[in-house]
């Protein structure tokens, strides 16, 4: 991993410190009731199953399950299930766009969301979504010696889904940071992140010349995913349609996280990492000052 990276993640680690997580006051479209508690317990209440994972209590583990299907399950119960964030960070090339500080925010960022769960006693996991979605190196320790994290992928979180589903803890909170930019329906992806989750959180991370339109006159464009050029003229009528096509994009999504029962806010990037003041989050109470 690049160490620009993780100087990066030091930052956002630094400035997560300064908050608290708070589970949305929004529940997902089939999530198994309200907040869940903060730390885990013996409440006899049952809720679910899932595989055996290094770390489990013994005593949770059922043996006439393992005596049918010859696997360790174990079982969960209520205050045991959600004090656990599942934080998402979109790897695909257009987050690390030239001449921006989008991966520089993204990474800082998903690494405040980290250090606020430890803050309010929650465990927490970093994903990629990449080639699937796979965990990040160590990335259920402190954000500063995460590992294993690029901007390489060609394709959308959506496209991560179809090549490999993540084993997200059920129930927990799942994080969202992500500029959004690629085409497809948005219930196509928030409904798989928000599917047996206890809280959803998108936050929309662009840089500011994702909203600004370029001046007047020939561009040239790259395509970050296939590095594809292509000349453009942009007169007032092509900068119209592009505000307008963006506005369009971002009420598609915030219309999607509605009926998901996800909170949306969006970032800007330039804004974020010069003086990571977190006023958004914590504002959508996704976020509280410690």
């Amino acid at each position: 991993m690049e160490e620009a990276y993780r100087q990066h993640l030091v930052n956002g680690e630094r400035a997560g410190a300064r908050y608290v997580l708070n589970a949305p006051r929004i529940v997902p479209l089939g999530a198994a009731g309200d907040q869940l508690a903060k730390r885990a317990g013996s409440s006899l209440e049952f809720i679910d199953r899932r595989e055996y994972q290094p770390g489990d209590d013994l005593r949770a583990i059922d043996w006439s399950g393992f005596a049918r299907s010859d696997k360790l399950i174990v079982k969960l119960y209520r205050d045991e299930v959600s004090p656990h964030a599942d934080i998402i960070l979109d790897g695909s090339r257009s987050m690390n766009l030239e001449g921006t500080r989008k991966a520089e925010a993204a990474l800082g960022l998903t690494a405040a969301f980290a250090a606020a769960s430890f803050n309010a006693g929650y465990s927490a996991s970093a994903w990629i979504a990449a080639d699937g979605y796979r965990p990040v190196e160590n990335g259920s320790s402190r954000p500063s010696i995460w590992d294993g994290i690029d901007f390489e992928y060609t394709g959308s979180p959506a496209d991560s889904f179809r090549r490999a589903a993540p084993r997200w803890r059920p129930y927990g909170i799942r994080i969202l940071i992500s500029d959004l930019l690629w085409i497809g329906d948005p219930m196509e992806t928030l409904s798989r992140i928000a599917e047996r989750a206890s809280a959803v959180v998108v936050v929309q991370m662009l840089a500011e010349s994702d909203i600004a339109t370029p001046e007047r006159g020939n561009v040239r464009f790259v395509d970050s995913e296939t590095e594809e050029m292509q000349e453009i003229f942009l007169d007032a009528g092509a900068l119209a349609r592009y505000r307008n096509a963006l506005a369009r994009h971002q009420e598609r999504w915030h219309t999607a996280c509605r009926q998901a029962g996800a909170v949306m806010t969006t970032a800007t990037a330039e804004e974020t990492a010069s003086e990571w003041k977190l006023d958004a989050l914590v504002k959508s109470e996704v976020l509280q000052v410690a």
